[in-house]
């Protein structure tokens, strides 16, 4: 597969079509700095967590803010995020961000020791924003430098990664704060932030393009990103599966404890063991999808995840029997990472490289929103539906989104072209 810049000129990848995407240094610097960014953030996530219910003693609104901050920046800043990364260097991008996080974090480690607890929540806040413009570069550099038939490996090999920390970060940001404290915690992120942008400084140099007038008018490309997304039947199409999948996803998340309490009559306790079954599970099914991922198309792949998602989620939601609950649990992880996966690959092979970014930016905020929106109503529509009624009720929106997908199948593959007959977008 070629790859071609901006100027026109071809641009081999660092990847040979068949060869091993472990000897890729783009995949593999990609890798090491996820690896590491994951480790800084689950031990950020737990420590917050922890300490502001400490000093708060459970206050609800604190805790809650700490979501707020941490999903606010999707809404913001991802269409904008992803129009910039269009528009950088993508290597140049990711390490100013790693870098710009670790010297914010290091700030808010000087707060915290004037006294200035509050300051704890820029630490989620503000790598939470930089991700935004970070996130959407890697993707970048992936469309450039990956064989197209080795994209959905790529893919998974992130989602297993995911799902290690979904096991393990837990208890490894349980247990950096309860040995060493708040300070520790954060200096820990701060360094893995730091480490993660030495690494991306090992990355080839970024390609260079012509500058033109048109890079310098933000609002068109803004308007262009919305455009190029309406203009590709297959986007489009994803992002009404996101939309449903998305308020699917926000109806059961804040429900999930009852799981335990109402349905198992266990200790709310219990509910961490239900989330580590749920990324074993993906642990699991990284692996398979990512052996058998050439053999399916992320068509089939992410409507086989979804359809899955709705059998379980159902059963989840009906389940009184805490065996029967777990195996379900490790079940439904084991096929999310065929949504996962089949959403990046979609997204990678039926996007051209300049408008990857903005259909990021584009795409991501309708799931985050509609997830939003599914939390913020679950709690009332679980009084007259009842816990069962609202699992029930997401695993028929998990249907829709599935049969949503069924329409894709016809989509030919042809380079950044969508079908045969269908029209090139004037963006």
């Amino acid at each position: 597969m070629e790859v071609y810049n901006n100027e026109g000129a071809a641009s081999v990848p660092t990847g040979k079509p068949g060869g091993n995407i472990f000897a890729n240094r783009i995949v593999l610097a990609i890798m090491s700095s996820n690896f590491l960014l994951q480790l800084g953030i689950w031990i950020r996530n737990f420590a917050i967590l922890l300490y502001v219910t400490d000093i708060t003693n459970n206050n609800p609104v604190y805790v809650s803010l700490i979501s707020v901050v941490e999903f606010a920046p999707i809404f913001i800043f991802s269409f904008i995020g992803g129009t910039f990364a269009d528009r950088w260097k993508p290597k140049l991008t990711m390490v100013w961000c790693d870098m710009l996080s670790a010297v914010s974090i290091g700030l808010v480690l000087l707060a915290l020791l004037y006294g200035s607890w509050q300051a704890i929540f820029l630490a989620t806040l503000v790598s939470a924003i930089l991700s935004q413009f970070s996130m959407p570069s890697a993707m970048k550099l992936l469309k450039q430098h990956v064989p197209g038939e080795q994209l959905q490996s790529v893919m998974a090999m992130f989602q297993s990664l995911m799902a290690i920390f979904m096991v393990i970060g837990p208890v490894i940001g349980t247990l950096v704060y309860q040995r060493y404290g708040i300070y520790v915690s954060i200096g820990v992120m701060g360094a893995m932030f730091l480490l993660s942008g030495l690494v991306l400084m090992f990355l080839p140099r970024d390609l260079e393009k012509e500058k033109t007038n048109a890079e310098n008018n933000f609002k068109k490309e803004l308007a262009d990103g919305f455009r190029y997304v309406m203009s590709r039947k297959i986007l489009k199409s994803m992002g009404g599966i996101f939309a449903v999948c998305g308020l699917a996803v926000g109806l059961i998340s804040p429900l999930a404890i009852f799981v335990a309490i109402e349905k198992l009559e266990v200790p709310k306790e219990f509910l961490q063991w239900l989330l580590m079954a749920n990324g074993v599970g993906m642990l699991v099914g990284g692996g398979i999808v990512m052996a058998f991922s050439k053999k399916i198309s992320p068509q089939k792949l992410l409507a086989l995840g979804i359809f899955a998602s709705m059998i379980f989620t159902v059963g989840v939601g009906w389940s009184t029997s805490v065996v029967l609950t777990l195996v379900l649990q490790v079940l439904n992880g084991m096929f999310f990472p065929c949504i996962h996966i089949g959403i990046n690959t979609i997204i990678l092979k039926y996007s051209e490289e300049a408008f990857i970014g903005r259909v990021n930016g584009v795409l991501s905020p309708l799931f985050m929103g509609m997830m939003v929106i599914g939390m913020s109503v679950s709690g009332v529509v679980k009084i007259p539906l009842t816990l069962s009624g609202v699992y029930t009720l997401s695993g028929i929106l998990f249907l829709i989104g599935s049969l949503l997908v069924v329409p894709l199948f016809k989509v030919k593959e042809e380079g950044t072209n969508l079908s045969m007959t269908e029209k090139q977008p004037q963006v």
